[in-house]
Protein backbone atom coordinates (compact mmCIF):
# COMPACT_ATOMS: atom_id res chain seq x y z
CA UNK A 1 0.00 0.00 0.00
CA UNK A 2 1.47 3.50 -0.71
CA UNK A 3 1.74 5.57 1.99
CA UNK A 4 1.11 9.51 2.76
CA UNK A 5 3.93 11.84 2.75
CA UNK A 6 5.47 14.64 1.24
CA UNK A 7 9.10 15.80 0.79
CA UNK A 8 8.42 19.12 -0.89
CA UNK A 9 11.44 17.71 -3.25
CA UNK A 10 10.45 19.12 -6.94
CA UNK A 11 9.16 22.38 -4.94
CA UNK A 12 12.50 22.53 -3.44
CA UNK A 13 14.44 21.99 -6.74
CA UNK A 14 12.37 24.23 -8.38
CA UNK A 15 12.88 27.50 -5.85
CA UNK A 16 16.96 26.74 -5.99
CA UNK A 17 16.44 27.06 -9.98
CA UNK A 18 15.01 30.05 -10.05
CA UNK A 19 17.06 31.27 -6.91
CA UNK A 20 20.15 31.33 -9.15
CA UNK A 21 19.36 33.44 -11.71
CA UNK A 22 17.38 36.05 -9.14
CA UNK A 23 20.33 38.01 -9.17
CA UNK A 24 21.07 39.14 -12.67
CA UNK A 25 21.54 43.14 -13.24
CA UNK A 26 22.61 44.82 -16.12
CA UNK A 27 23.79 48.48 -17.16
CA UNK A 28 23.08 50.79 -19.56
CA UNK A 29 25.41 53.32 -21.32
CA UNK A 30 25.98 56.58 -23.02
CA UNK A 31 27.45 57.20 -25.90
CA UNK A 32 30.91 58.00 -24.12
CA UNK A 33 30.27 54.29 -22.86
CA UNK A 34 29.55 55.77 -19.08
CA UNK A 35 27.10 53.83 -17.06
CA UNK A 36 23.28 55.93 -16.66
CA UNK A 37 21.39 52.94 -15.33
CA UNK A 38 21.84 49.47 -13.72
CA UNK A 39 18.32 47.57 -13.75
CA UNK A 40 17.93 43.87 -11.61
CA UNK A 41 16.48 41.77 -14.36
CA UNK A 42 12.60 40.79 -13.11
CA UNK A 43 11.98 36.57 -12.86
CA UNK A 44 9.01 35.05 -12.62
CA UNK A 45 7.63 31.35 -13.00
CA UNK A 46 5.50 31.78 -16.50
CA UNK A 47 5.06 29.58 -19.95
CA UNK A 48 7.10 31.20 -22.94
CA UNK A 49 3.78 31.95 -24.70
CA UNK A 50 1.59 33.04 -22.64
CA UNK A 51 4.06 35.43 -21.56
CA UNK A 52 4.82 36.77 -25.16
CA UNK A 53 0.74 36.60 -25.55
CA UNK A 54 1.09 39.11 -22.56
CA UNK A 55 3.96 41.50 -24.76
CA UNK A 56 1.92 41.25 -27.65
CA UNK A 57 -0.79 42.42 -26.38
CA UNK A 58 -0.44 45.97 -25.52
CA UNK A 59 -3.05 48.15 -26.19
CA UNK A 60 -0.21 51.10 -27.75
CA UNK A 61 2.60 50.13 -28.79
CA UNK A 62 3.71 53.49 -28.00
CA UNK A 63 2.32 54.02 -24.43
CA UNK A 64 4.72 52.83 -22.01
CA UNK A 65 1.87 52.83 -18.74
CA UNK A 66 0.67 49.63 -20.46
CA UNK A 67 3.92 47.98 -21.83
CA UNK A 68 5.44 44.85 -20.13
CA UNK A 69 9.24 46.39 -19.22
CA UNK A 70 12.13 44.29 -20.41
CA UNK A 71 14.23 42.78 -20.04
CA UNK A 72 12.86 40.18 -17.60
CA UNK A 73 13.31 36.20 -17.78
CA UNK A 74 10.72 33.43 -16.87
CA UNK A 75 10.83 29.71 -16.49
CA UNK A 76 8.92 26.68 -16.33
CA UNK A 77 9.11 22.73 -15.99
CA UNK A 78 8.33 20.98 -18.71
CA UNK A 79 8.63 17.24 -18.10
CA UNK A 80 9.64 14.67 -15.78
CA UNK A 81 11.61 11.69 -16.82
CA UNK A 82 12.93 8.22 -14.99
CA UNK A 83 16.67 8.37 -15.41
CA UNK A 84 18.01 4.48 -14.86
CA UNK A 85 21.73 5.51 -15.67
CA UNK A 86 21.94 6.43 -11.70
CA UNK A 87 19.79 3.70 -10.20
CA UNK A 88 21.25 2.38 -7.20
CA UNK A 89 20.33 -0.78 -5.41
CA UNK A 90 16.83 -0.87 -4.11
CA UNK A 91 17.42 -2.58 -0.48
CA UNK A 92 20.03 0.26 0.44
CA UNK A 93 18.51 2.42 3.32
CA UNK A 94 19.51 5.52 5.11
CA UNK A 95 19.50 5.86 8.73
CA UNK A 96 19.44 8.63 11.68
CA UNK A 97 18.45 8.64 15.51
CA UNK A 98 15.51 10.27 16.12
CA UNK A 99 13.98 11.06 19.65
CA UNK A 100 13.32 8.14 20.74
CA UNK A 101 15.47 5.62 22.17
CA UNK A 102 14.07 2.68 20.69
CA UNK A 103 14.01 3.26 17.24
CA UNK A 104 15.46 4.38 14.15
CA UNK A 105 14.52 6.95 11.44
CA UNK A 106 15.16 4.56 8.47
CA UNK A 107 14.51 5.02 4.28
CA UNK A 108 15.30 3.34 1.06
CA UNK A 109 17.49 4.37 -1.37
CA UNK A 110 16.16 7.26 -3.73
CA UNK A 111 14.61 7.17 -7.69
CA UNK A 112 16.60 8.82 -10.15
CA UNK A 113 14.67 11.48 -12.20
CA UNK A 114 15.62 14.10 -14.28
CA UNK A 115 13.42 17.31 -14.56
CA UNK A 116 13.39 19.30 -17.97
CA UNK A 117 13.60 22.85 -17.43
CA UNK A 118 13.30 26.44 -19.83
CA UNK A 119 14.55 29.31 -18.70
CA UNK A 120 13.33 32.31 -21.10
CA UNK A 121 15.06 35.66 -21.40
CA UNK A 122 13.30 38.65 -22.79
CA UNK A 123 14.64 41.61 -24.15
CA UNK A 124 13.73 44.44 -26.35
CA UNK A 125 17.71 45.00 -27.73
CA UNK A 126 20.52 42.82 -28.23
CA UNK A 127 23.04 44.18 -26.07
CA UNK A 128 20.38 43.70 -23.14
CA UNK A 129 20.25 40.00 -24.27
CA UNK A 130 23.59 39.66 -24.52
CA UNK A 131 24.42 41.00 -21.25
CA UNK A 132 21.78 38.87 -19.62
CA UNK A 133 23.12 35.40 -21.34
CA UNK A 134 27.24 36.04 -20.24
CA UNK A 135 26.39 36.44 -16.80
CA UNK A 136 24.99 32.93 -16.99
CA UNK A 137 26.97 30.61 -19.65
CA UNK A 138 30.51 30.53 -17.56
CA UNK A 139 28.64 28.80 -14.81
CA UNK A 140 27.89 25.80 -16.56
CA UNK A 141 30.43 23.33 -17.83
CA UNK A 142 28.32 22.13 -19.21
CA UNK A 143 27.07 22.16 -15.59
CA UNK A 144 26.35 23.31 -12.12
CA UNK A 145 25.47 22.33 -8.77
CA UNK A 146 23.62 23.05 -5.62
CA UNK A 147 23.22 21.32 -2.52
CA UNK A 148 19.24 21.03 -0.85
CA UNK A 149 18.05 20.47 1.81
CA UNK A 150 16.21 17.04 0.93
CA UNK A 151 15.60 14.97 4.39
CA UNK A 152 16.12 17.16 7.52
CA UNK A 153 14.61 14.67 9.65
CA UNK A 154 17.82 12.37 8.18
CA UNK A 155 19.81 15.08 7.50
CA UNK A 156 20.33 14.85 3.97
CA UNK A 157 21.95 16.96 1.98
CA UNK A 158 21.62 16.40 -1.47
CA UNK A 159 23.59 17.41 -4.53
CA UNK A 160 21.16 18.94 -7.64
CA UNK A 161 23.36 18.90 -11.15
CA UNK A 162 21.76 21.60 -13.10
CA UNK A 163 22.40 20.81 -16.98
CA UNK A 164 22.55 23.42 -19.67
CA UNK A 165 21.65 21.01 -22.69
CA UNK A 166 20.59 24.20 -25.05
CA UNK A 167 20.44 27.75 -26.36
CA UNK A 168 18.42 28.99 -28.68
CA UNK A 169 17.93 32.36 -30.02
CA UNK A 170 14.72 34.12 -31.67
CA UNK A 171 13.77 37.53 -32.70
CA UNK A 172 9.86 38.57 -32.50
CA UNK A 173 10.59 41.38 -34.73
CA UNK A 174 7.70 40.88 -36.72
CA UNK A 175 4.81 43.30 -39.06
CA UNK A 176 5.05 47.42 -39.14
CA UNK A 177 6.81 49.80 -37.26
CA UNK A 178 4.14 50.48 -34.53
CA UNK A 179 4.90 46.50 -33.15
CA UNK A 180 6.86 45.94 -30.71
CA UNK A 181 10.14 43.97 -30.96
CA UNK A 182 11.11 41.14 -28.54
CA UNK A 183 14.37 39.01 -28.64
CA UNK A 184 13.77 35.75 -26.75
CA UNK A 185 17.09 33.62 -25.27
CA UNK A 186 15.67 29.70 -25.09
CA UNK A 187 18.20 27.89 -22.41
CA UNK A 188 17.08 24.37 -21.68
CA UNK A 189 18.20 22.52 -18.26
CA UNK A 190 18.21 19.21 -16.95
CA UNK A 191 17.47 18.66 -13.11
CA UNK A 192 18.65 15.89 -11.90
CA UNK A 193 16.76 15.01 -8.87
CA UNK A 194 16.28 12.13 -6.62
CA UNK A 195 12.94 11.07 -5.46
CA UNK A 196 12.61 9.82 -1.72
CA UNK A 197 10.38 7.47 -0.50
CA UNK A 198 8.29 7.78 3.07
CA UNK A 199 10.47 7.46 6.49
CA UNK A 200 10.13 4.60 8.45
CA UNK A 201 10.56 3.58 11.89
CA UNK A 202 13.10 0.65 12.70
CA UNK A 203 13.91 -0.41 16.06
CA UNK A 204 17.57 -0.22 17.60
CA UNK A 205 19.91 -3.67 16.95
CA UNK A 206 21.16 -4.74 20.00
CA UNK A 207 21.53 -8.65 19.18
CA UNK A 208 22.85 -9.93 16.74
CA UNK A 209 22.94 -13.93 16.53
CA UNK A 210 24.53 -16.50 13.65
CA UNK A 211 24.20 -20.17 12.87
CA UNK A 212 27.21 -22.00 10.74
CA UNK A 213 25.39 -25.22 9.38
CA UNK A 214 27.25 -28.21 7.80
CA UNK A 215 24.61 -28.85 5.09
CA UNK A 216 22.71 -26.54 2.38
CA UNK A 217 19.46 -27.32 3.94
CA UNK A 218 20.63 -25.38 6.90
CA UNK A 219 19.46 -28.75 9.22
CA UNK A 220 22.96 -29.41 10.62
CA UNK A 221 23.51 -26.43 13.02
CA UNK A 222 27.34 -27.18 14.16
CA UNK A 223 28.14 -23.62 15.35
CA UNK A 224 26.27 -20.09 16.42
CA UNK A 225 27.49 -17.18 17.42
CA UNK A 226 25.73 -14.48 19.52
CA UNK A 227 26.38 -10.53 20.61
CA UNK A 228 24.61 -8.59 22.59
CA UNK A 229 25.06 -5.15 23.57
CA UNK A 230 25.39 -4.34 27.79
CA UNK A 231 23.28 -3.71 28.96
CA UNK A 232 20.55 -3.61 27.25
CA UNK A 233 18.76 -0.53 28.11
CA UNK A 234 21.29 1.51 26.48
CA UNK A 235 20.67 4.98 24.72
CA UNK A 236 22.17 7.08 21.70
CA UNK A 237 23.68 9.29 24.36
CA UNK A 238 25.94 6.95 26.53
CA UNK A 239 26.14 3.95 23.66
CA UNK A 240 30.53 4.89 23.66
CA UNK A 241 30.36 3.10 27.35
CA UNK A 242 29.18 0.11 26.64
CA UNK A 243 30.29 -3.50 26.26
CA UNK A 244 29.17 -6.05 23.80
CA UNK A 245 28.88 -9.39 25.24
CA UNK A 246 30.17 -12.17 22.83
CA UNK A 247 29.00 -15.79 23.02
CA UNK A 248 30.03 -19.27 20.84
CA UNK A 249 28.76 -22.56 21.10
CA UNK A 250 29.49 -26.12 19.43
CA UNK A 251 27.05 -28.79 18.66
Amino acid sequence: MLQKFYHSSIRKSIVAFGNLFNHILIDRKDANQNVVQTLKVPLSYAPRQKFLAIIDAQPVAEDRSYQVILPRMAFEMLSINYDPSRRVSLVQQNRAVNSSTNTLNAQYAPSPYNIQMSLYIYAKNQDDGLQIIEQILPYFNPDFNLSINAIPELGIKNDLPILLNNISYDDQYEGDFSQRRAIVWTLDFTLKLNFFGPINKQSVIKTVGVGLFNDQEMTQLIQSYNATISPTDTTKDNVTSNTIVESFSDF
